[in-house]
């Protein structure tokens, strides 16, 4: 089977349903045996999409939504802007989240969206990124050590606003090439 060739460009608020369903299915299948499936089954695609028009629809910044498109369909997204770390150094940006649908995993659909978004990142004058990442998502880590993220040491324990779910996660840093 040939490799999919996605369109990669930014998000619009029409796009908010479709990113609402990736990222809820995401969500399910990528982090299903590392979070309740309570959690999971609980999530809302009607509360994401309106998240996602809102966000969408929000004045035009440095926060960036990219879409991975396949026949007219979102298959795939990054959301990415300045980091919200408080310990972050000026020039920081993150990649606050990535998601594809399942089958698509390993494609390279999750590589063009990335390339995207150090596009971007880069041509807005940042020279590193971050992101934060489930500890036990190996299938996640591995991707963005494929892709040159290493962890920088810091982690965290969050309660997740969903059934108080603590989130363990690590951070990943990635230095941004200069713009030639």
């Amino acid at each position: 089977m040939d490799p999919p060739n996605p369109v990669i460009r930014e998000a619009t608020p029409a796009d908010a349903a479709g990113i609402a369903r990736v990222h809820v299915d995401g969500w399910r299948w990528g982090y299903r045996g590392q979070l309740p499936d309570s959690l999971l089954e609980s999530l809302s695609l009607e509360g994401r999409e309106a998240r996602w028009r809102d966000i969408l629809a929000g004045p035009a910044g440095e926060q960036a939504t990219f879409v991975a498109e396949m026949a007219g369909r979102v298959v795939g997204f990054a959301d990415c802007g300045p980091s919200q770390d408080e310990d972050s150094v000026p020039g920081t940006a993150e990649l606050y989240s990535l998601y594809l649908e399942e089958d698509l995993v390993g494609r390279g659909v999750g590589r063009a969206l990335m390339k995207r978004v150090v596009q971007r990142l880069t041509a807005g004058g940042f020279d590193r990124a971050t992101l934060w990442v489930l500890v036990t998502n190996e299938r996640a880590r591995r991707f963005y050590e494929a892709g040159g993220w290493r962890p920088d040491g810091a982690e965290k324990t969050d309660p997740h606003p969903f059934e108080g779910v603590p989130l363990h996660e690590m951070r990943y840093a990635l230095t941004l090439p200069a713009l030639t």
